[in-house]
């Protein structure tokens, strides 16, 4: 969704999603992280609901839940925040992924493909 006045840049296609994932500011000491859930996902960054809110161009650590159990470990960067309101996206914010791997990449590929099939179906 793209607030008014707002150009959409995005490389990749969105999926909604609503998925836990932990974020920890990079270079944090502090073994627990915050549980944040998603509102979409994308192979280039994925929109975090929060109220707590990074700062734009804060590194963060990411553990994402995958299909099949999986975890997929990566960093990003705070693009953008936004606080919401009234018809506007909801509070947090979109978060642009950092040197994924590409195994990691395919991992990624693989389950948002899996989130674009209806219910029931499984991939081949």
């Amino acid at each position: 969704m793209t607030s008014p006045g707002r150009c959409d840049t995005r490389r990749f296609s969105r999926r909604d999603a609503l998925l836990p994932v932990v974020v920890r500011a990079a270079g944090n000491r502090v073994e627990a992280g915050l549980r944040l859930n998603t509102a979409d996902l994308s192979e280039g960054g994925v929109f975090l609901r929060s109220d707590l809110l990074f700062e734009v161009g804060e590194s963060l650590s990411l553990e994402i839940p995958l299909a099949a159990g999986e975890t997929l470990a990566a960093r990003g960067r705070v693009a953008w925040v936004t606080r919401g309101g009234a018809g506007e996206t909801p509070a947090g914010m979109g978060i642009e992924f950092e040197k994924l791997s590409p195994q990691d990449r395919r991992r990624l590929t693989q389950s948002l493909r899996q989130l674009a099939q209806p219910a029931g179906r499984k991939s081949a």
